[in-house]
């Protein structure tokens, strides 16, 4: 880390207090005007930084950019050497992962971005992600004699970790709409991509990458029309910190699930926004009218057609009735 990050990951510590630029310079052992210059970036990055003479630097408390020095400091102790990046602005955080693991990259790289400009959602749908008001993550993941039909179980994984963290910093409890977004107060407030690639030899995924979108803030002028009438947002305002407390929550559920092999899919079932109601379910097949019975152990979708047939659903697109809402 250069000095600037070091710096930061000080004040990340220290929040609210005041550290004197001699102590600063000397725990980082560079020069007084080395910190002042990396204050002076920091500040240009958009972090409040208050400066006091013979108190010395500050950072604010209602900062909330996203970080790596804040995310990491808020980590469980077993997932403090995860690899992390942070991009400002890239066309897809699952691109950029699944182009990393193409060369290599070892399982447990993370890489968050502040904006996308070619965000994907399911059966290539745009995946709105302006700057500042969100956070877009992806995981590379090498899972071992997962199949390329279960990668789904990544996916309601995930599902379940972004319901933990928003329920932690929100004391809100938000549903899941099979299979892959997160939705509170009755707008969608976070998607879910899985990707991945599979060998011909074995049958089995090569890697998987999950990336996860949410919508922490409303973005200035408000959502497109387009996505008004169904997306949200997490927070009406700025939280202290609350980016980095949500990314690292959501890290903190999804591999204590991911590895320690947690029982999920009941808390998956509990919170399922669509069980018992009126669904279209579409797939390559079409689109037919169904009712949502249940969600079973592997976290599939059990409906009934219009005609009495039961189905369970591995993959498919489904929407809630709008007429019977």
């Amino acid at each position: 880390m250069g000095t600037k990050e070091r710096l930061l990951s000080l004040l990340e510590q220290h929040k609210g207090e005041y550290l004197s630029g001699e102590d600063l310079a000397s725990r980082l052992q560079v020069s007084r005007t080395a910190v002042w210059k990396a204050v002076n970036a920091l500040r240009g990055a958009g972090y409040g930084i208050d400066a006091v003479q013979n108190r010395g630097y500050c950072l604010d408390v209602h900062t909330d950019i996203l970080s790596l020095e804040g995310i990491r400091q808020r980590l469980e102790p077993r997932w403090q050497s995860l690899s992390l990046e942070l991009v400002p602005c890239t066309a897809s955080t699952n691109a950029l992962v699944r182009e990393r693991s193409g060369s290599g990259a070892a399982e447990g790289l993370v890489i968050l971005a502040n904006q996308q400009t070619q965000g994907r959602g399911r059966l290539g749908r745009e995946f709105y992600s302006p700057p500042d008001t969100g956070i877009y993550m992806s995981l590379l993941l090498r899972p071992k004699n997962l199949e390329p039909g279960q990668a789904v179980k990544i996916t309601t994984m995930a599902a379940v970790a972004a319901c933990r963290a928003i329920e932690e910093v929100t004391n809100k409890e938000p549903q899941i709409k099979w299979v892959n977004d997160i939705f509170l107060n009755g707008k969608k407030v976070c998607g879910i991509l899985t990707e991945g690639s599979y060998s011909l030899e074995s049958g089995k995924l090569d890697d998987v990458v999950p990336g996860i979108g949410f919508n922490v803030y409303p973005p200035a002028g408000g959502f497109p029309e387009a996505l008004a009438e169904i997306a949200g947002a997490i927070l009406p305002q700025q939280l202290e910190d609350g980016k980095n407390r949500l990314a690292a929550s959501f890290l903190n559920h999804f591999l204590s699930i991911y590895h320690g092999g947690q029982d999920y899919a009941p808390e998956y079932r509990a919170r399922s926004l669509v069980i018992g109601r009126p669904i279209r379910v579409s797939s390559p097949a079409g689109t037919r009218k169904a009712y949502a019975l249940d969600v079973d152990r592997d976290c599939r979708l059990i409906v009934r057609y219009e005609d009495g047939s039961v189905d369970t659903l591995s993959s498919a697109e489904v929407s809630i009735r709008d007429e019977e809402l």
